[in-house]
Parts: C-alpha cells; structure tokens; sequence
C-alpha cells in the first residue's frame, strides 16, 4: 500500500513557536503509531524564527529533541548542505524541493503566520489540500473581536466586552485612566485582558483590581494593537470539534478542567 505523504508544518514566527513544536511532536507521534505508520509518511518542515524554513535532518532533530534550532546549529546545518543532500535551509518566501512530494500539509503553526489565514491562503494559492480550516474561517477564529462580531451577528450569546486599541492605552496621561474607568463600569472584576490576535495564552492576564488592569493592558498592547477586555464569569469550559464541511460531524463534548486562573 502506498503511503500518504503529509507535510507537517511547524515552527514559524509568532510567540508560540515552541507550542507549535510541542503540537507537531504530539501529531508526529500519533502518525507514527500502530496502523498509522503504515498508512501515512512524515515529511516535517520547520520554520524558524526569522522566517526561513528547513527540511530534511533539521526538522526531525527538532521533533527528536522538542527544542528550537538555534542560529549556530542553523548555521552548521548550512554547512553540511553538500555532505548531506537531505538538509536543506532556505531563505524566506524559498521552499524546500521537498514540497513537491508533499500529497496532503498538515499546518500546525499557532499564532500570527499560522492559524490567522496566510498559511492556508498560501497553501490554497498552491492549491494543495490541507488540514483545517480555510481562509476565513482561519482569520474570524484568530481575531477575537472578528469573532465576537460574527458571533453576535448569529445571535450567539457571549460574555460582555470591549474592543480597545494599542492607541488607547498608550496615550497620555488623561485618555489611559478614564479607558480604565469605562472598563471598570462596563465589565467589573475579575476581567480578562487578551490580545486580539494571538493564542490562547501568550499576553493574556486575569485581572482583579485596578493596577492589574493597568499592567495588564500595556502588556497586551505590547502585543497586538488590537486588544479585547471581557468580563469574567463563574462557569464550566466544554469544547466540541467538527469534522467536515457539507456534511459536518460534531465530536463528543469534551469539559477542561484545570487549577490555574485559566486554561
């Protein structure tokens, strides 16, 4: 049986670089196992840092290890191209001659360049299938208050909050402390300040009172010019994946459970 070549696509150039290595290491693995292994052959691709992407022996020592290459590695890596045909490392917007062997991508890179639409954009351009959602479904899910808007343009019910922009909070003296005072009024405490594009961790902060909210807002400014503040409620946290796009299938829910102030 001829095995389906999947294109695992990991790295890239957002603040949750080493998520994204994590992820790949979890797919790689359950590709790797059991029947998977016989059905299914693994060509990683890594892209690092500064934009470039590497294929051959690079990216499997990055899933070996879960650790970033660093630019001296990188480097060596370079080196070695005429000595090991395998190892390739290009510049940015260059891909590995590899791609062409690809017959499905799996796209696992988390954050901005990675599940915010350009990824899938330029993979549809190459009109090569791929997992996950397209363009814009990629772009609504990233920005939160995209999203928002959508979801209550459905008549989804949510929890109340602000969009706010970088402009806001890093203003002078006399706009920064009445934006505060508007969220106060609107959402009380706790609140949740996010960045309106970036994962579900990098940026965020739970905050209770007035100079946490403070400190909180210019991080998430550091981030994003766009941010969003939500209030926070006591409830369970379930989620649900759906397969599919004519004829979607919804998984079990699933509840998260976690100790921390958010998961």
């Amino acid at each position: 049986m001829t095995k389906l070549r999947v294109g695992l696509l990991f790295g890239g150039r957002s603040g949750e670089h080493e998520v994204s290595i994590k992820s790949a290491r979890a797919i790689a693995k359950a590709l790797s196992a059991e029947e998977n292994a016989n059905k299914y052959e693994i060509l990683p691709f890594y892209i690092q840092k500064d934009g470039r992407t590497l294929a051959g022996d690079a990216p499997q020592k990055v899933l070996a290890t879960g650790t970033p290459l660093l630019e001296s590695e990188e480097s060596t890596s370079v080196g070695n191209l005429t000595s090991n045909p395998q190892a390739q490392t290009l510049s940015k917007w260059q891909s590995p001659s590899q791609v062409a062997q690809v017959d499905v991508w799996f796209p696992i890179l988390h954050g901005p360049n990675g599940e915010d639409g350009t990824i899938q954009g330029l993979l549809t351009l190459m009109q090569v299938p791929f997992v996950g959602s397209g363009v814009l479904g990629s772009a609504l899910g990233m920005d939160k208050i995209a999203m928002k808007m959508a979801f209550e343009q459905a008549g989804l019910p949510q929890v109340k909050y602000k969009a706010i922009t970088r402009g806001q909070v890093w203003s002078n003296p006399c706009v920064f402390p009445k934006l505060c005072d508007d969220i106060e009024a609107a959402l009380g405490y706790p609140a949740f300040v996010k960045p309106a594009n970036l994962g579900s961790s990098v940026g965020i902060a739970k905050v209770r009172s007035r100079p946490e909210l403070e400190a909180a807002l210019d991080n998430a400014a550091s981030y994003d010019r766009r941010l969003v503040v939500e209030a926070g409620v006591v409830a369970r946290e379930v989620e649900c994946a759906v397969l599919g796009n004519d004829q979607p299938q919804a998984s079990v829910v699933g509840e998260i459970t976690y100790d921390s102030d958010f998961y």
